[in-house]
């Protein structure tokens, strides 16, 4: 074993027999170049190796190779800072059997690795070689490095290896390992590979060179046509039209359209240019042009799915909302588990005002996406969904293709507002069922509208939707979404939006600042209570903007205004209150009920009034009942009737009698099963002289047999009875369940009670131990 200095390398691989040029600078190859030249030897011998990772300055004999190749020094030229150029012959290979040290250079005892003497039946693969070097110098003659006449005076197969592998462009890495193949055949086999290889690689980059090269001659050719085309246009004056159809064409290349519709587009566009341009086709396939170049063609924005981001989008735009915020984020966060948007579609029920299209917007805030809204209220024709067909002059996409183009993206959110109010089919088709096709993501992945006559994607849209009541909504339509409920606003959420949100708001967007005016807590109390009973705060934003207005004008005017609106600011601005607070009743009431009524604007509290005169036992219903509530009282009247003696009445107190059921506001049109408790208890207090208990509301659907059924609507109906200062409210037992979704703040004001039977319902609604009179004697 012979000690030996070792110069590393740190971008190259030194072969045996083959001759290497290196410019040495790091300082302790610096110091190994210069003992050599104090040793005086003609030419000295040294050991190379390969570093692993070029980017070390000083390696360790871990960051070096542990095979590497013997080098004669066959010239050593100083350079400018210290620098030197030496030439390097490789003569054989070797092995690192012990390292010596570091300093001042890396010296290690080496194992000579012998090379086996040239085998004449390695002959075929050595002549295999040849002739790959000869056809890689054919196809690239100017980048080949190797000359054909070098490769051809070789006779030793190994040589012939390590000649054509060290001027082959591969990475150290890959040198190296041909560096390590010591069996002569493996290695012959491994090089002709990678020649072959690299003159395949050469290949296909000429086909592509010399394809691109085609391309870029038939543009040429092209843009010399048109200008010519520009020029005899010009003559004939048809210049302007000329103009624009070619940047329509321009347009539709940077669309990016899939197969089938750049086909469509350029048969149009072939159509169009044989057009005369008055035409009435003409301005049809002009503009259809123009949608297909203007929809957003495979252009997604970025989904960003961060749980954490959502929540916090969510707190900073609503105020409560518990419930509805708990599930987005449920949805949000399955979403980013699953790794797209698709799945249930949510739609966020509740009255006006309450927040469901904001909420929409949050999410798409929290997502990162583009945020469009379809309103589908009143909509009767199919096409509105599905789109126009091409056949007269007029036709347009449907709301859909529209919303894509307005959003720019094929992964917005859509939001499809006011979706029970969409028209029941007739003559025109029926939308309800075009918006099946829409949602259902078994379909809509290839939803063709009948303007563009091509299949969109529309898979990636996220679409939510909202409806003030769900008894409108088709079922089919129904059973696609999932269902959110935002019943609306208890009084103090109110007045903490109002605060928040509202009165930053609307300062704003009059120009004005907290400097200029405020807002005091009686107020927004006031204008809570008496202007804007509505569940949600619509109509309370309404009425803060107009006492910004009445502020701005006077800053308008020149006035220096600085004020704190109060009260009386809010009566003497906005005039008398619109709503008067309903206050419970401080004495027990004979015939009088309080009810429980929810429409699409959310609950409200309905008084329900019996009354009786002399008469012939007629029974008279008012209040724009409709056909339910109808059935309802004349269910009460039966069930009354078949327990009369029960009730300490006569079996005939009809016979003199006449009976009056009536709701007020009879200008409004009133329906539901609810009411049917409320008004048995109204008539049989009527008819026992029993007092209603002060401060009650109460809602159920009756049977004959005197079995109380649960209704829809608790959280409206409750938030209503809160609203008007009830404090007690009798429900049906089967809607326990419902509860839970009713705020904390209203459960601990209001005492609920839960009743199953209607002689449950009367020991709480009637007040006991007054004294039956006889039902025959008029009021």
């Amino acid at each position: 074993l012979a000690a030996l200095p070792i110069l590393p390398l740190r971008n190259a691989v030194l072969f045996p027999s083959l001759v290497m040029n290196v410019n040495v600078g790091r300082p302790a190859s610096v110091r190994l170049v210069e003992a050599l030249r104090q040793e005086g030897t003609e030419r000295p011998f040294l050991g190379v190796l390969a570093q692993r990772d070029p980017r070390i300055d000083e390696p360790g004999w871990a960051d070096l190779y542990a095979v590497g190749a013997f080098a004669r020094v066959l010239s050593v030229e100083r350079l400018g800072g210290g620098h030197y150029a030496v030439t390097l012959q490789g003569t054989g290979r070797f092995r690192v059997a012990e390292p010596l040290g570091l300093q001042p250079y890396l010296r290690a005892r080496v194992e000579p690795i012998a090379s086996p003497p040239p085998d004449p039946s390695l002959r075929p693969l050595a002549d295999r070689l040849k002739e790959a070097v000869a056809r890689l110098y054919e196809a690239v003659p100017r980048s080949a490095s190797l000359e054909r006449p070098a490769v051809e005076r070789v006779v030793d197969p190994g040589v012939l290896a390590d000649l054509v592998a060290s001027h082959l462009p591969l990475d150290n890495e890959a040198k190296q390992r041909l560096l390590e193949t010591l069996d002569v055949e493996e290695r012959l086999r491994r090089v002709a590979d990678l020649v072959e290889r690299r003159r395949e690689v050469y290949r296909l980059k000429r086909e592509v060179t010399d394809r691109m090269q085609q391309e870029m001659a038939r543009s040429q050719r092209e843009i010399l046509l048109r200008e010519q085309m520009r020029a005899i246009r010009r003559e004939l004056g048809e210049e302007d039209e000329a103009d624009e159809i070619e940047e329509l064409a321009e347009r539709i290349a940077r669309a990016e359209l899939p197969p089938e519709a750049e086909r469509t587009a350029r048969k149009q566009l072939g159509r169009l240019r044989g057009m005369h341009p008055a035409s009435g086709e003409y301005q049809l396939t002009r503009t259809y042009l123009e949608w297909l170049a203007d929809l957003p063609w495979g252009r997604l924005t970025t989904d960003r799915l961060d749980v954490a981001e959502a929540r916090r989008v969510l707190e900073a735009d609503h105020h409560g909302l518990k419930e509805p915020k708990r599930r987005i984020v449920e949805f949000l966060a399955v979403r980013k588990l699953k790794g797209d948007l698709r799945g249930p579609i949510l739609c966020f029920v509740g009255p006006p005002g309450v927040g469901k299209t904001s909420l929409a917007r949050s999410i798409a805030r929290a997502t990162g996406r583009a945020f469009e809204r379809i309103s589908l209220g009143g909509v009767h024709d199919e096409a509105e969904i599905r789109g126009h067909r091409r056949t007269y002059v007029g036709a347009y996409p449907g709301r859909f293709v529209a919303a894509l183009k307005r959003a720019g993206s094929m992964n917005p959110v859509l939001l499809l507002d006011e979706v029970d109010k969409v028209g029941r089919g007739d003559h025109k088709g029926d939308p309800s069922a075009a918006l099946l096709e829409v949602l259902d993501p078994e379909q809509n992945h290839a939803f063709v509208d009948h303007y563009l006559g091509l299949p969109l994607d529309l898979s990636k849209v996220l679409f939510i939707a909202t409806a003030n009541r769900l008894e409108t909504i088709p079922r089919p339509l129904l059973d696609r979404m999932e269902l959110i409920e935002i019943p609306g606003y208890t009084r103090t959420e109110k007045l903490a939006i109002a605060r928040t949100f509202l009165v930053p708001r609307q300062l704003t967007e009059h120009g004005l600042t907290e400097e200029r005016m405020q807002v005091a807590d009686d107020a927004l109390e006031l204008l809570v209570d008496a202007y804007c009973r509505e569940p949600g705060v619509r109509e309370l934003e309404r009425k803060i903007g107009s006492l910004v207005r009445a502020v701005a004008v006077r800053v308008a005017e020149g006035q220096d205004v600085s004020l704190v609106a109060d009260a009386d600011f809010v009566r003497a601005t906005l005039g008398p209150p619109r709503h008067r607070p309903m206050a419970p009743e401080r004495h027990a009431t004979v015939g009088v009920v309080s009810a429980m009524s929810v429409s699409s604007l959310g609950g409200s509290i309905l008084q329900i009034e019996a009354h009786r005169m002399r008469g012939s036992g007629r029974v008279h219903l008012t209040g724009r009942m409709g056909d339910v509530l109808q059935e309802a009282a004349h269910t009460a009247f039966s069930y009354v009737r078949a327990r009369a003696e029960r009730f300490g009445l006569p079996a005939d107190f009809l016979r003199s009698i006449d009976v009056h059921l009536h709701l007020p506001e009879a200008a409004t049109p009133k329906d539901g099963p609810a009411a049917g408790l409320p008004m048995l208890v109204a008539l049989l207090s009527m008819l026992t002289r029993r007092p209603v208990r002060p401060g009650v509301a109460v809602a159920g659907e009756v049977t004959l047999r005197g079995a109380i059924l649960p209704v829809t609507g608790i959280e409206h109906r409750i938030l209503a009875a809160h609203r008007a200062g009830l404090t007690t409210v009798v429900l049906p037992a089967r809607n326990a369940p419902d509860l839970e979704k009713v705020p904390e703040e209203v459960r601990s004001e209001v005492d609920l009670r839960l009743v199953s039977r209607v002689e449950e319902a009367l020991r709480v609604l009637l007040e006991p131990g007054a004294e039956v009179r006889s039902a025959t004697a008029p009021a």
